[in-house]
């Protein structure tokens, strides 16, 4: 019965994670009608005949012009919400390695070069001897508006047992910040195909 009442919580905390947003979202009307340039279609009546236009053809980037898009890139990472210092200390600094590595430039909280801010909402949650780490990262652009959403789990062991956030090892928060920026420069170089 215990384990049934943690796996509900943790599918409560993982919704309201993944629900997250802004009060912008919430009271913008463009951001509940689609953008103009997407096409739907009606499905087939007898009285509609019509049909959805054909979606662009994207053609694959090559690397070179994903590491161009990449290096044009200026990402500013948010104060980061849910997860204590001790566990945000170790994600931050693979962040900053890992966006290195991929030709992602980071740009401080003041600098106003910025092209793309990421705000990440963290929740751990220790069952029995793991602890899984819900992580949810919007990516806006500077002028506030949501781009994108990159979000998950990850289980691990738990470092020390006890309290979720201190049983959550540094290697738990470095691969989530991989898989973050490896994610991100997916979608970034995917959207301009």
């Amino acid at each position: 019965m215990r384990r049934s009442h943690v796996t509900t919580v943790s599918l409560l905390v993982a919704l309201a994670l993944a629900a997250c947003t802004n009060a912008k979202d919430v009271l913008e009307p463009s951001a509940i009608t689609p953008p103009a340039t997407s096409t739907q279609a009606l499905p087939a009546t007898q009285g509609n005949t019509a049909a959805a236009a054909p979606a662009p053809a994207t053609t694959p980037l090559t690397p070179a012009q994903s590491a161009a898009i990449l290096s044009k890139t200026r990402l500013q990472i948010a104060p980061i919400v849910g997860a204590s210092v001790e566990a945000a200390t170790p994600l931050t600094a693979e962040l900053q390695t890992r966006a290195r590595q991929r030709g992602i430039t980071l740009a401080g909280s003041a600098d106003q070069t910025a092209t793309h801010v990421l705000k990440g909402y963290f929740s751990a949650i220790s069952e029995g001897k793991d602890t899984t780490v819900i992580y949810v990262w919007d990516v806006y652009d500077p002028a506030g508006n949501r781009l994108h959403r990159i979000n998950g789990q990850l289980k691990a062991p738990s470092a020390n047992g006890g309290d979720s956030w201190k049983a959550v090892a540094p290697a738990t928060m470095q691969a989530i910040a991989d898989q973050t920026i490896d994610q991100f420069a997916d979608w970034l170089g995917g959207k301009a195909g």
